[in-house]
């Protein structure tokens, strides 16, 4: 019986960090297809598969989940734009091949129903938490702008690029990538196609490459 007890014990903190992110994927879910003021708790904690006090255990109250929510959803948006981006440490020799392939994967990001989903929540509620939108930029465009700013740094020291402020540079480059998304998208209501996408990266790449490659 000892025994027993000292493994729940052991284990404890990992199963409660199961549940504490198991709710998260559900809350977000449930925000994003209710909205902040349709969501209930006793759904996002039936798709989370624990009891509605388990919730209230991890998060006292709906507005502390849905701040968590998006947070974590944010941090994960970067994550995986940051994973994309570190294909720039080591281009190979096809440069062009490679940013047009980083350019279209952040375009994809940008497009699927996490990112979209987490930009209408955000702005949807920024009346009610302002807060928000510094912690979202914060996450993503800010983040994911020093992290693009890095990799162009050590491409302009190898000699890929031409000498430039990394991050003007950054700033530049992701403002072709994705600024014609909300236009092209209407708002993320409508679905950007794959061909789009690659043509809207190719389309990015070329601009930049024009101003930055070294001669």
């Amino acid at each position: 019986m000892a025994s027993a007890a000292a493994t729940a014990s052991r284990t404890s903190p990992r199963g409660r960090m199961d549940k504490r992110q198991a709710i998260l994927d559900a809350a977000f879910e449930v925000f994003a297809e209710r909205g902040y003021v349709q969501a209930l708790v006793q759904e996002i904690a039936e798709r989370a598969g624990v009891a509605k006090p388990t919730v209230y255990s991890h998060f006292t109250d709906k507005e502390s989940l849905f701040r968590a929510t998006l947070t974590a959803t944010a941090q994960a948006v970067m994550d995986t734009n940051i994973a994309v981006l570190d294909r720039m440490r080591g281009p190979g020799d096809d440069l062009r091949a490679t940013l047009n392939d980083v350019a279209y994967q952040l375009v994809r990001s940008c497009c699927d129903r996490r990112s979209r989903s987490l930009r209408w929540l955000t702005y949807a509620q920024v009346a009610r938490f302002p807060d928000l939108i510094e912690v979202v930029q914060g996450c993503t465009s800010v983040r994911i702008a020093e992290a693009m700013a890095d990799r162009l740094a050590r491409l302009t020291v190898s000699g890929r690029l031409r000498p430039c402020d990394p991050a003007v540079a950054a700033e530049q480059l992701l403002a072709l990538v994705t600024g014609p998304l909300e236009t092209r998208s209407r708002l993320g209501t409508r679905k950007v196609t794959t061909a789009e996408m690659r043509a809207l990266a190719q389309s990015a790449v070329d601009t930049f490459l024009r101003a930055y490659a070294a001669d």
